[in-house]
Order: C-alpha cells, then structure tokens, then sequence
C-alpha cells in the first residue's frame, strides 16, 4: 500500500514528498501532475476544475503498492484500500497568504484556500476517507528537516497525531472577517 501526502496548496507537499521519496526509495505519483497530462483541468474563472471521477479511474491503473502519492486531491481520488498512511499537512493560514501572494494568487483564490485550510476541509475529508489511517502535522515555523523528520516519525510508528485548529486561533485574533469577508 502507498504512503499519501495531501492538504492545501502552499503547505509543503511536493517539498516534503521529494524529500520522503528519496529517503525511503519510493516513486512518487503527482495526482496534479497526472490529471494535467489526462487533460483533466478545465479553467473556470480563477480555479482549475477537474473531473475526479475519470482521474480516480486514471489513477486506478497507476497506482501499485509502495509509491508516494501527493496532491489535495487524495481524499477525493483515492480509496482507503489503496493506502497505509495518509498523512495531511497543515500550515498557518497568515504563513499561507504570503505564500499565495507571492504564487500570485487573486484575492478570492487566497482567501478561499486560506479558508478552506482554516475550516480543515482537506484534513476532515481525508479523515472521512481514510479513518484511522489519517494524520495531521502542522508545518507551521519548521524545517524542511525538521518537517521531513516528523513525517518520517509518523510512517515509521503510524501513532503520532497533531490537533490542528486555525479557527480557534483565528477567532481568538479577531481575523475571522479577515479571510472569511468579501
């Protein structure tokens, strides 16, 4: 079964992924990158839609024991027999906004990624998915090293589970109108 790294776009998957690829030997499968070359994106406005009916039929074919799968859209793709561990990264969604600055995101597209990280929506799915065999790290002020040593941690004992909740600290600053407005 493979290992899977997902969440939201800007918390270090594909850093991670390489890094962990490399490190224990696997290839890795890019769910984005495959439904790129299926030519499954269909622009809409200011986000990518895709067809994740006919990508989890594509990834059926691809998808063998002992490959590292990366890309936000596992939850959505993949099958909980196809995986040992689905590990989901999380990040800060005030790191998050300069990430998605600087990628040159729209207004709209950074707070609906900043949102959907705040709500968990990646981490809730997954965990829907995938059950018991979901985990969360928060990547926030770590590492590449650090990070890739935590998600080695967790393959290697499968235990090690971080609670991650943005709305909390959000709310706790006042910045619900922040990402949440129009």
């Amino acid at each position: 079964m493979s290992i899977v790294i997902t969440g939201n776009p800007g918390v270090g998957k594909h850093t991670v992924a390489e890094k962990i690829a490399h490190r224990l030997g696997l290839p890795i499968i890019d769910i984005n990158k495959i439904a790129k070359e299926s030519g499954l994106f269909e622009e809409n406005k200011d986000v990518n839609d895709i067809d994740t009916e006919k990508l989890k039929k594509i990834l059926v074919g691809k998808i063998s024991d002992n490959f590292l799968i990366v890309g936000h859209l596992a939850p959505y793709v993949l099958d909980k027999s196809q995986v040992k561990i689905v590990i989901v990264l999380r990040r800060s969604p005030y790191d998050l906004i300069t990430v998605y600055k600087n990628r040159k995101y729209s207004d709209k597209k950074i707070k609906d990624n900043t949102g959907s990280e705040i709500l968990g929506i990646i981490a809730h799915d997954a965990i829907n998915r995938f059950e018991e065999k979901t985990v969360q790290i928060d990547m926030t002020g770590k590492t590449i090293e650090e990070n890739e040593e935590n998600v080695i941690s967790i393959i290697s004992t499968n235990k090690r589970n971080e609670n991650v909740d943005w709305l909390d600290l959000v709310t706790k600053n006042n910045d619900l109108q922040k990402f949440f407005s129009d």
